[in-house]
């Protein structure tokens, strides 16, 4: 009998071909807050968004100090001059000074590569930004619809788990004639004992998907508040080869790398620009007084002579890095490759095993368990189908919302990795759902 049962709830759980909802029997909470309302509000909100835009103002910062010059640089000296003429026999002394005022000069070509440089750092702080924010949506949506699934997981566990209570309390105040009688009392007992663990661990569930989704969206810890039911509709991917591409030029991770990879090569180029010295000029003022007054007025040239440091060190740790992005853009390619064809197959595997649900799924499954319950208690079922069919109904449940939600799981990686439009349809609705 329990062999029989049991096929009926896989038949059951494969005959049709629509997708499970996701709305709970009851009347929705006044202040239920649909899924892309609350990816939006999080998006508004989230208190880490300030750290990338602050990053993003350091670096146009850094741009615009990569295009300036350096600071004039001024000198100056001042002495006693003492000056005898061998002609006269006359002796004299004044003061003797100078100063001067010279503009350092870079290298041509050493500002611009600054500037490059500077200019791929804004570019990296602007791709931090959009991925974090294309993450965040990501992580709030899932976190969102494990709020609700792990509540409708616990509406269902503590549905069951009553039920046992309410045969346990009725069994307990008969007298057991017999063996059986007794041992079936203590089924239910234990199974009772185990329904309230899975509703227990279900509201644990619950309550650390809005203590986080709190912390995302910037609220109180223990602010309370319900996602709105809402139908899920998966929709075919886009084929693997075009996902791939996608992948190719939008995948924020090959993004980065490419952009410290032309990052490094103007490093390099700016390692051996630095071989050659700056140049300082500037006009000149010398005056001294002692038997004459002197003045002396020109324009002055300073170098350092790159005798013993041509930069050789400085440039082969460039060539390094250099290599080294080199080849991490080629193993984040292979490993981002490697995820989508695994994101891919994951969501077609999970909306193959959606399409074979009936929309009336649960509503078949309860009905058989409440019937079971009935014809128990007319002593028409044995205890072994009536725990069997409670428990088939509980983890019928959590299979048909555990699918779901791997599936949207699955479509957020992919839309992360290649950029592509999310293929899931969030719709408001009623559906036959615990």
């Amino acid at each position: 009998m329990n062999l029989k049962l049991r096929n009926l709830f896989v038949a059951l759980l494969c005959a049709g071909s629509s997708a499970l909802g996701a709305e709970s029997s009851g009347p929705s909470p006044t202040n239920a807050v649909p899924l892309d309302a609350l990816v939006a509000e999080t998006l508004e909100k989230n208190p880490e968004l300030k750290f990338y835009e602050a990053e993003i103002a350091t670096t146009k910062a850094g741009r615009k100090q990569a295009g300036l010059w350096s600071n004039p640089e001024l000198s100056s000296s001042v002495g006693r001059k003492t000056a005898r003429d061998r002609t006269s026999g006359l002796n004299g002394e004044g003061v003797a000074w100078s100063v001067s005022v010279v503009q350092p000069f870079e290298w041509p070509g050493r500002i611009g590569l600054r500037k490059a440089i500077a200019n791929r750092d804004l570019e990296l702080a602007q791709l931090g930004l959009e991925r974090f924010r294309k993450a965040l949506a990501s992580r709030v949506r899932d976190l969102g619809y494990s709020y609700f699934a792990a509540k409708e997981h616990a509406a269902v566990a503590r549905e069951v788990a009553d039920r046992f209570k309410a045969l346990r309390e009725v069994l307990v105040q008969r007298d057991p004639a017999g063996i059986s009688p007794l041992l079936e009392t203590r089924v239910i007992e234990a199974t009772e004992l185990t329904m309230q663990r899975k509703a227990s661990d279900a509201d644990v569930a619950t309550q650390g998907a809005l203590l986080e989704l709190n912390q995302l969206r910037g609220a109180a810890p223990d602010a309370q508040f319900a996602v709105a039911p809402a139908r899920l509709t998966f929709g075919p991917a886009e084929s693997l080869q075009r996902l791939l591409t996608l992948a190719r030029t939008n995948n924020f991770e090959l993004r980065v790398r490419a952009v410290e990879l032309a990052q490094q090569g103007f490093r390099l180029e700016l390692a051996k620009n630095e071989r050659f010295p700056s140049i300082s000029v500037g006009p000149t003022y010398t005056e001294e007084t002692a038997l004459d007054r002197e003045r002396t007025i020109g324009v002055g040239i300073s170098l350092p002579l790159p005798l013993w440091n041509r930069n050789s060190g400085n440039v082969a740790t460039a060539k390094a890095r250099q290599m080294q992005a080199e080849v991490s853009l080629t193993v984040t390619q292979r490993e981002v490759e490697r995820k989508v064809v695994e994101a891919t197959m994951t969501y077609e595997s999970k909306v193959r095993q959606i399409g074979n649900w009936r929309s009336d799924a649960i509503e078949h499954f309860r009905e058989a368990a409440e019937l079971a319950d009935r014809h128990y208690r007319l002593g028409a079922v044995p205890v072994s189908t009536y725990v069997e069919l409670q428990r088939e109904y509980l983890e019928a449940v959590e299979s048909l919302l555990d699918t779901q939600k791997e599936a949207l799981r699955a479509a957020q990686d992919i839309e992360l990795l290649t950029g592509a439009r999310l293929p899931v349809r969030t719709t408001q609705g009623s559906n036959q759902q615990p």
